[in-house]
């Protein structure tokens, strides 16, 4: 009759492990909202603000810098009440073969996102120039298993959508209130620096 006796002690067991299986996933799930919310925070001083996307910018990507922003609490509003507003722009896409079969076939891909960003005041002064970010990956390719390849293609291109939109986050970081005023003074003394000068003969 040991077994009996053990009996109480596998159940214990089991109980043992349901509940580290549970710990682990609990952990695993933490981690992805952690890395969801990895990009660095946003200033309060960029409030509010808004998100102008122009074609042909995928609204994926939009979706994602806007859910980011809303992570960090930043409060988001229509570009007639911003006082600063981010756009995305000039969206390129590239796909290229970087390895060839000995049948002179794609064997690898490369595909490539970038887009241009810029932040502006309300007051039209230049936050953060024009400046174009991208992020790139290369996958194995497998004739033979297209249907396959191309949710691993769709797969990989919201990946670099959301790595784009960390990237914008990494732009946005700095601009704190003194950051802010620093740019605004400096735009102003480039402006009465370059206006021709006036009332005299």
């Amino acid at each position: 009759m040991w077994w009996l006796t053990d009996m109480p002690r596998h159940s214990a067991l089991r109980s043992l492990a349901r509940l580290s299986i549970a710990t682990s996933l609990l952990a695993i799930l933490a981690g992805c909202g952690f890395q969801l919310r990895g990009a660095p925070p946003v200033s309060a001083a960029l409030q509010p603000l808004a998100v102008d996307c122009s074609s042909p910018v995928p609204e994926t990507l939009c979706l994602s810098v806007r859910e980011q922003l809303k992570l960090g609490e930043i409060n988001l509003v229509d570009v007639a009440q911003a006082d600063y507003i981010l756009r995305l722009g000039n969206f390129e896409e590239d796909r290229r073969a970087t390895a060839i079969t000995a049948q002179a076939a794609a064997a690898e891909y490369t595909l490539r996102h970038s887009v241009v960003l810029e932040v502006v005041g309300a007051d039209r002064i230049p936050i953060v120039a024009s400046t174009r970010l991208s992020s790139s990956e290369s996958y194995r390719y497998d004739e033979t298993n297209v249907l396959a390849k191309q949710r691993e293609e769709e797969t990989l291109r919201q990946q670099l959508n959301d790595r784009l939109a960390q990237q914008v986050l990494f732009r946005l970081a700095p601009l704190t209130s003194e950051r802010i005023d620093a740019i605004r003074a400096e735009y102003n003394r480039t402006q009465d620096a370059d206006a021709p000068a006036t009332g005299k003969p």
